[in-house]
């Protein structure tokens, strides 16, 4: 082969790439606001120590979304209702770390059964019940997008309007009493605008790697910076990389998005796992 066929050859590469791009632009759109809204609200779910609350509230989303697969109504629609229960049940009768652990703990098995129900009992396409736990985001509809962008756009603005007392009261909760933040309103609110984060995450991503673009991101942030601005900036920009280039990383290879999100979002904590702790020693 001379030069002017390898030339050929790696320019029908590049063109075949850009067409599979143009297809998933919409999923490259939903990777890019799943990683900004997902990074930005994992700062309070790490500074308010909810990891393990984000893996409850999916579980419901996934029953909630597997029942309307099953009853054949809007799937988003379920998994929103699903994620807005639990985190209300979360909310209201978790004020204390200890309640909640043990809420989310009763509330996780029980989602996962009845998910797991709801999808033994229907008997439509087997891929439609995999998405569930996996995610679809190579095959996101305009519709889902918009479904998407909304529910995002509302979470930031809502984020943005209580950033300051939830700021104070995830940090400094009894300070933030004393002052007079509506302490259980605002941790109420923050609760019910991560269940609508989650809702959309698990019909995208799945129910199994929600925490990739909820968790991951902002704990790697918080392994590098602790300032008010960078850390939230740093941990949107590490979703966003890890959900787009997931994505474009998919395109090329011949397996499902989900490992490549997951793989690089753990790559880029590892990194900065790396970082912060070199930097700790020389502080010393």
């Amino acid at each position: 082969m001379n030069w002017s066929d390898v030339g050929d050859a790696m320019f029908g590469g590049l063109a075949d790439y850009g067409d599979i791009l143009a297809l998933v632009s919409n999923s490259i759109w939903a990777g890019a606001v799943l990683g900004l809204v997902g990074g930005l609200i994992g700062v309070f779910v790490m500074q308010r120590d909810m990891a393990f609350a984000v893996h409850g509230i999916s579980e419901l989303s996934f029953a909630g979304a597997a029942a309307a697969l099953l009853i054949g109504v809007d799937v988003v629609t379920g998994s929103i209702v699903g994620s807005l229960i639990a985190a209300a049940l979360i909310g209201w009768l978790g004020a204390r770390a200890r309640d909640r652990n043990s809420i989310i703990g009763v509330l996780m098995p029980f989602g996962l059964g009845l998910g797991i129900l709801f999808l033994s009992l229907y008997d439509g396409r087997s891929a439609n019940r995999f998405s569930l736990l996996t995610g679809q985001i190579v095959s996101v509809q305009n519709a889902q997008l918009g479904w998407l962008i909304g529910i995002s756009a509302f979470v930031l603005v809502a984020l943005l309007l209580i950033w300051r007392p939830l700021s104070f009261d995830s940090l400094d909760p009894q300070s933030a009493a004393a002052r007079g933040v509506p302490t259980v309103t605002v941790s109420l609110g923050f609760m019910l605008l991560l269940g609508l984060v989650v809702a959309v995450a698990v019909h995208i991503i799945g129910a199994l790697l929600v925490m990739a673009l909820v968790v991951t991101p902002a704990a790697a942030a918080a392994r590098v910076t602790s300032g008010k601005l960078a850390l939230p900036l740093l941990s949107a920009v590490f979703g966003v990389v890890a959900a787009v280039g997931g994505i474009l990383l998919a395109v090329m290879g011949t397996l499902p998005v989900s490992p490549y999100i997951t793989t690089l979002s753990f790559a880029i904590y590892l990194v900065c796992r790396i970082v912060g702790s070199r930097r700790g020693r020389v502080t010393r």
